[in-house]
């Protein structure tokens, strides 16, 4: 049994630094390997549900010129929330976090984002959204986690081509790009295989925002599921903290993105430029239909959509990307 402290991506504004993770005991694999197959991959990712959370830790956060001490929560996570109003360029910056077990010191680092000047930022789901998961029928979508690594898992056609425009749209240097944020009810536990395949299909980097962690094996047989309002939170958290930007929603329709997006456009009406929500069956949901209409009374675009080559000549027709 080993200590894990599991850091995640972060980010800030001109007044306060955001950044969080896990402490916990855990057989799981120190990273998700992309070379792991068969039954070696599948107790791999059961591994990550076996976990034991590690409460009332003391750890210490380190950035830039400042040190702060907090605690773990009772599920292992921690969060710091600290005032920061120094200079920073824009653009992606270390972090370290470290605490104490059986008289060794742990050390692990992270990145934190400074957004550059932009008018969008880009909110997106991952499951059936981006990443081919069939979320509607769970013993499928749990049978394709355990029996496929990343490398043998699938992105919709043409929506990398989406990703990356909406990381580019209305930014004048090669260099900036939009903030992308992936909002998920995919667990904590699984975090890693979501970094990793992002960054296998050339995803825009993404500060990645996940449910609460799970403990037990049992647990991975209702991954995913559950409520969703945790989605609505963590959304309204981001718009809040970035309140000057536009924003694009990218969801699906086979669970709740619909409902939690029209909430998102009724809290924050003059703050939503778009919503996409995929169609993940042969023929479009009624209610679905319906939800988008009502936001597009809010003056907000919406499109939904079975194909990302769609949705990306929709985002050119409103101007978002050229």
């Amino acid at each position: 049994m080993k200590l894990d402290l599991q850091l995640y991506r972060g980010y800030l504004n001109e007044e306060e630094l955001v950044v969080f993770g896990h402490v916990f005991r855990s057989w799981a694999p120190d990273k998700y390997r992309i070379d792991r197959r068969g039954i070696k991959h599948a107790f791999a990712i059961l591994h990550m549900f076996t976990i034991s959370p590690i409460a009332n830790k003391e750890i210490t956060l380190r950035f830039q010129d400042i040190e702060v001490t907090t605690k773990t929560l009772d599920d292992g996570y921690f969060r710091f929330t600290v005032p920061y109003s120094k200079p920073l360029k824009s653009g992606w910056h270390d972090y370290t976090v470290c605490c104490d077990f059986n008289d060794f010191g742990i050390v692990e680092k992270s990145e934190v984002l400074k957004p550059f000047i932009s008018k969008y930022g880009i909110i997106s789901d991952i499951d059936d959204t981006f990443l081919i998961s069939h979320s509607s029928n769970i013993f499928k979508k749990l049978f394709v986690m355990l029996s496929k690594n990343i490398n043998k898992r699938s992105v919709f056609k043409d929506v990398v081509n989406h990703y990356q425009a909406l990381s580019l749209a209305g930014q004048d240097m090669e260099t900036a790009s939009n903030s992308f944020f992936f909002v998920s009810s995919s667990e904590w536990n699984l975090y890693r295989f979501i970094d990793e395949f992002a960054k296998l299909h050339e995803l825009p980097k993404a500060v990645i925002k996940l449910k609460k962690i799970k403990t037990g094996l049992l647990d991975f047989f209702r991954s995913g599921g559950g409520s969703h309002d945790h989605k609505f939170e963590k959304i309204k958290d981001i718009v809040s903290f970035y309140p000057k930007l536009e924003y694009v929603l990218l969801g699906d329709d086979s669970q709740k993105d619909p409902y939690l997006y029209e909430r998102v456009c009724k809290v924050f009406p003059k703050n939503i430029k778009a919503v996409y929500i995929r169609q993940t069956r042969s023929t479009k949901k009624t209610a679905v239909e319906e939800v988008l209409r009502n936001i597009e009374t809010l003056s907000v675009n919406t499109f939904y959509y079975s194909h990302s080559e769609a949705a990306m000549a929709h985002s050119k027709s409103i101007g978002i990307i050229s």
